[in-house]
């Protein structure tokens, strides 16, 4: 394993990497603090375009900040080396940093941390009154159906292949209802897998103790070091026969994404992970390319070879196949032509023009602006802050008061850290209620200067989730505004409720019966909306937290916690009780 590398720190390197483009592309420009790269306002664009936003872990380079340009994307925003960014930096992105008249497609790749955090932007960048659509880019086969379960394929090397054609399509014109349309369809057609001789080594870190053996290499491996579906013995021609057995065998149900007849034409992608030389690279291509022809019969209308997503510089390279088709009404180009059309962007192949150069945009700086959502966004749903403050206050204080209990049980089925997170947003928001200035009476004002508090104060995949919710719960409230000011109703929080409660759903696999505080979420919602009283709502999320105890784990730490016999029937899901908790305190409160 390499551990040699010219930077220590990497968060400086991300940043200096990310100031290079600005460099080789003087179309674009960095907002430093969000890790952004975008297409400067004084660079040359298409009247009324749809924004495309994607972005990810760094460590991918040229993916994904190497894919802004003219006639691709418009944002990309950057986590640290193999890690989500915040929502807030791509909230950021969403509403400052792109044109938002005509709609925002938001395409990161389908990672927990990045579906959660882009997801949340999605919410936020709603309840703003942008028009946007969010799709998580899965193509990955190394894992299968039957592993990747609810989580689905991750994203991989031929996601670049969508980001370019939907790029295009936006720079041609197409509607926001086209561009996701088009990502979605191309997804359904597109397999790819990786390999790798090696782990690689990240900056700045100590030396992950698992090596791949000298001899061997892993089929499957994902692009941030997570393990793949097998190790074979190393030989590439070997290699490849049973990599493209994997991407094209009809007969496996566990991995068949795309069917194919002698008619269909395809896009070969090979993709360097970041450490194989262009030499043998060439020559992976190569042996690729003709046992697709021998073997398979595949009719490869474009083969693009090239260094587009990668893993630091792993000691690998992916495979990726896309079946060309139509892209249906409303798009008056094909893939094809869309995967050719020019692209401004130093990640692709296509080089900058001329007259990009020639007007040295560069010498003017760029001029941040920075949106505050709660303070934007306004509504004529009120609400008494005094009704609030001993409602919502009931609730919270009896979610601190559960602290002790919730940590005991999540020290016994999780990693002992829920009830923690719990009380330290409940205090947060307590804090924003006895704050001074108070409250106004809007409502949804309000929801979002709570939302703010929870992001900032609550980590972890639960504190993502209650964010998202609450986000969605703000847009929720601001679809039902009333023309002038007008008291809030059980019926306008209900409604409300289950939208955010759907909207959570595109975010998180979670469903009723996995273990999880949707368990408690899912009753509370559904039956406030049928009965309309708080106090039979919390009743039954309190039934729901309870039924937990007899269910095993379908998603988070608890499925990979042993020990389920001593606690199986006895302990509820350390998130449901908090959140049970919190609902029977509102209810306490009325």
């Amino acid at each position: 394993m390499q551990t040699k590398h010219f930077f220590s720190d990497p968060n400086h390197l991300v940043l200096t990497a990310l100031n290079s483009l600005t460099l080789t592309n003087p179309s674009l420009a960095l907002d430093r603090q969000n890790k952004i790269i975008f297409r400067r306002p004084d660079a040359p664009r298409r009247a009324n375009k749809v924004s495309i936003v994607t972005g990810g872990g760094s460590g991918h380079e040229p993916a994904f900040a190497g894919f802004v340009g003219q006639g691709l994307c418009d944002a990309s925003v950057a986590g640290t080396i193999f890690a989500s960014p915040s929502a807030e930096q791509i909230r950021r992105a969403v509403i400052d940093r792109v044109p938002t008249d005509n709609g925002v497609l938001i395409l990161p790749m389908n990672y927990t941390g990045d579906v959660l955090n882009f997801g949340m932007a999605t919410e936020k960048s709603r309840v703003a009154g942008i028009k946007t659509e969010f799709f998580a880019i899965n193509d990955d086969v190394g894992v299968g159906r039957s592993k990747g379960g609810k989580v689905g394929r991750r994203g991989i090397g031929g996601g670049v292949l969508i980001l370019k054609m939907v790029g295009a399509l936006a720079e041609a014109g197409g509607s926001l209802e086209d561009v996701y349309a088009l990502a979605q369809l191309a997804n359904a057609n597109l397999v790819s897998l990786g390999s790798s001789l090696e782990h690689v080594h990240v900056p700045g870190r100590g030396v992950p103790e698992d090596t791949i053996p000298h001899g061997e290499v892993e089929v499957g491996m994902g692009i941030h070091n997570e393990p793949g579906s097998h190790r074979v013995k190393f030989d590439l021609v070997e290699l490849v026969q049973g990599m493209l057995l994997q991407l094209l065998d009809h007969n496996d149900p566990d991995r068949c994404y795309v069917t194919r007849k002698p008619e269909d034409e395809f896009v070969l992608l090979i993709n360097n992970l970041g450490g194989v030389s262009p030499l043998e690279l060439a020559g992976i291509t190569d042996e690729v390319y003709r046992q697709l022809k021998r073997d398979y019969q595949v009719n490869m209308v474009r083969v693009i070879q090239g260094t587009f997503l990668t893993s630091l510089n792993g000691l690998g390279f992916s495979i990726s196949l896309m079946k060309l088709v139509d892209p249906g009404v409303g798009v008056k180009a094909t893939m094809l032509e869309l995967l050719d059309a020019p692209a401004e962007a130093v990640g692709w192949s296509a080089p900058i023009n001329t007259s990009t150069w020639e007007k040295n945009l560069n010498a003017d700086p760029v001029d941040l602006k920075n949106s505050n959502l709660a303070e934007d966004i306004h509504s004529n749903l009120q609400l008494d802050p005094t009704i609030l403050k001993k409602v919502l206050g009931a609730g919270l204080q009896r979610v601190i008061n559960a602290e002790p209990e919730v940590t005991r049980y999540d020290t016994i089925v999780g990693d002992g850290d829920c009830g923690i997170g719990l009380k330290r947003g409940a205090e947060a928001i307590q804090n924003l209620l006895n704050a001074n200035p108070p409250l106004t009476n809007d409502i949804v004002s309000t929801v979002a200067q709570i939302v703010t508090v929870v992001e900032n104060v609550m980590d972890g995949t639960s504190g993502a989730i209650y964010a998202i919710f609450l986000n969605a719960l703000a847009h929720g409230l601001q679809a039902q505004n009333p023309s002038s000011p007008t008291a809030i109703t059980t019926e306008v929080w209900a409604k409300a409720l289950k939208s955010s409660f759907a909207a959570l759903g595109k975010y998180t696999p979670a469903k009723p019966g996995d273990r999880t505080l949707i368990d408690a979420l899912a009753p509370f919602v559904d039956s406030l909306l049928e009965t309309g009283d708080v106090r039979v709502a919390a009743a039954a999320a309190q039934q729901g937290t309870e039924s937990t105890k007899a269910m095993k784990a379908s998603l988070g730490r608890s499925v990979y916690v042993g020990g389920e016999g001593e606690w199986i029937g006895k302990i509820p899901d350390p998130g449901a009780f908090g959140l049970s908790e919190f609902l029977t305190g509102l209810a306490e409160g009325l």
